[in-house]
């Protein structure tokens, strides 16, 4: 399932299904670790989704939704 609506951001609806599928994801798809480019090509951000905080980082900073 493919949505090209790149140029608008999320709708609060949308943003929850996000956050809920991403729950989902983590719970049952991320082993350590996944590394994952997304966005625009021309500027992609790139993810680390993990078990552990970053090196050096302080539990406590990470925001939970």
């Amino acid at each position: 399932m493919r949505n090209d609506r790149h140029d608008e951001p999320l709708s609060g609806e949308e943003l929850e299904l996000f956050l809920q599928y991403l729950h989902r994801f983590a719970n049952h798809d991320v082993d350590q670790f996944v590394l994952m480019e997304v966005g625009d090509p021309g500027y992609p951000c790139y993810m680390d989704l993990s078990r552990s905080p970053a090196p050096g980082t302080a539990p406590a900073v990470y925001r939970r939704p």
